[in-house]
């Protein structure tokens, strides 16, 4: 075992060029880094000292303190729940549905109100605050339900914790997600948001939020991981994703900033395996609402971050910084885009980081850290361990 510690972060939506296939998607040109930084004057000297910026047009630096490059999606689809499974070994041909442009199919929202004797409310795809205080006061009058989704691949049902206390509305989500476990239905997750508040003032219950994603079809590098007695520490929504297949601690994250503040008290504590974090506030709150000045001030405020968290690393501990696909907030729409994402990875030890060749998939990184903690590798990725000098 050459590092003892791993942490896996996870920039969502952070992606740094067209994929190959980016015009299948309907994705030509799209760049989430690139026009970011076209359209704002983005100051990221730290960021930028580990390679961030040179992923953009992979040119070499010589003055580099990480080594970098960048990695090329395979899996169906421009979804979470396939940029994450294949970063831990999944191939994954199953494209998640989205419906953020028509709603729900009537077929299915029939299906709803039948399992859970109440009717359907919304069905858009609206940002959460939003679609809680244009329906909140109707759902409080008619107990109804509030569905929408995020534009992600995922269904979220809202209801007032007076009218619909917490627990009946996990059981609602409970009899939803067996609905949409149909190809025609399928969506990454179902996502039950209990709020609260009054007229004007409704506010979601972050801390009642459950998820309920479908899980991974195969053993991903985290089983691997557990089942040889390493520990396997979630940060953000990683649970959520992986449908909590052998996590076994986790931490839930409010925002960027409170998911960052967790990771740096973690890396106080001694341990001996992966620390997977994901950053969502990139993609849920500026990316799907299409915020270049959002998005550009949420980098910068992680570059003001990076000095803290390389700080707090121990020479036997590898950081790796990527993403699970790309949302470029100056592209049409406002859905996912297919991108290549970017791959840093940095430790201590290093002696002579420097860019590294484009990797063929993001299963590269489930790869490296099978290798480094010697479990069986996934079925899919090379390690790039021995390269890291």
């Amino acid at each position: 075992m050459r590092f003892k510690r791993i942490f896996l972060m996870v920039l969502d939506s952070l992606g740094v060029g067209e994929a190959a296939d980016a015009a299948n998607y309907g994705d030509s040109g799209v760049n989430t880094l690139g026009h970011i930084k076209e359209n704002y004057d983005l100051f990221i000297p730290n960021l930028a000292k580990i390679g961030f910026l040179n992923t953009l047009n992979m040119d070499e630096n010589n003055n580099v303190d990480a080594y970098y490059t960048i990695a090329r999606p395979n899996n169906v689809g421009k979804d979470t729940l396939a940029g994450h499974y294949e970063m831990m070994g999944i191939t994954s041909n199953i494209p998640f549905k989205t419906f953020n442009e028509n709603g729900f199919p009537i077929e299915l929202i029939d299906e709803i109100e039948r399992v859970t004797g109440r009717r359907v409310i919304g069905n858009k795809c609206s940002n959460d605050n939003a679609i809680i205080n244009e329906l909140g006061e109707r759902q409080l009058d008619y107990g109804s339900l509030i569905v929408y989704t995020s534009a992600d691949s995922d269904l979220q049902i809202a209801a007032h914790e007076d009218i619909i206390s917490p627990e009946t509305l996990y059981s609602y989500c409970e009899k939803v997600r067996e609905l949409t476990l149909k190809e025609e239905f399928l969506v990454g997750r179902v996502i039950a948001r209990p709020f609260v508040g009054s007229k004007g003032k409704f506010r979601l219950n972050n801390a009642g939020r459950k998820d309920y994603p479908v899980a991974p079809p195969k053993r991903t590098i985290l089983d691997e991981l557990n089942d040889n007695n390493y520990n396997v520490i979630a940060i953000g929504k990683i649970n959520d994703i992986f449908s909590k297949t052998s996590i076994n601690k986790t931490l839930k994250g409010n925002s960027n900033i409170d998911v960052i503040n967790k990771l740096t008290n973690i890396m106080d504590k001694k341990f001996t395996g992966l620390c997977m974090v994901n950053l969502c506030d990139f993609d849920s709150l500026y990316g799907h609402q299409r915020d270049v000045e959002g998005y550009a001030k949420a980098i910068e405020e992680l570059d003001v971050e990076i000095p803290i968290i390389l700080n707090k690393l121990e020479v036997d501990d590898l950081l790796i910084i990527t993403a699970d696909h790309g949302n470029d907030p100056t592209f049409k729409g406002n859905g996912h885009t297919r991108e290549n994402v970017p791959l840093i990875l940095y430790s201590r030890s290093f002696k002579a980081p420097k860019r590294l060749e484009i990797q063929d998939t993001m299963a590269v990184i489930g790869a490296t850290i099978a290798e480094n903690f010697e479990i069986s590798p996934p079925e899919i990725g090379t390690s790039i361990l021995d390269e890291l000098e």
